[in-house]
């Protein structure tokens, strides 16, 4: 899976899909889905009925800082 570049980050709407955030992470789906279930996941996560979101800004803040890093 190819990493996302920071312009796809920009250009991600309010909240985005487990799978993206994973991607952008470098994680597994299968293991980001673990890490939401868990509670664990590095940014905020937001279920709706049987899926869950992503809060882009968390997760741009959080892929600032290990740049930063």
């Amino acid at each position: 899976m190819e990493p996302m570049t920071r312009e796809e980050l920009l250009a991600l709407p309010t909240t985005t899909t487990i799978e993206i955030a994973a991607r952008a992470l470098g994680l597994g789906r299968t293991r980001a889905y673990e890490l939401a279930k868990l509670g664990q996941f590095p940014c905020k996560v937001i279920r709706v009925g049987v899926s869950y979101r992503v809060v882009t800004a968390d997760l741009q803040r959080l892929l600032d800082q290990k740049r930063d890093a």
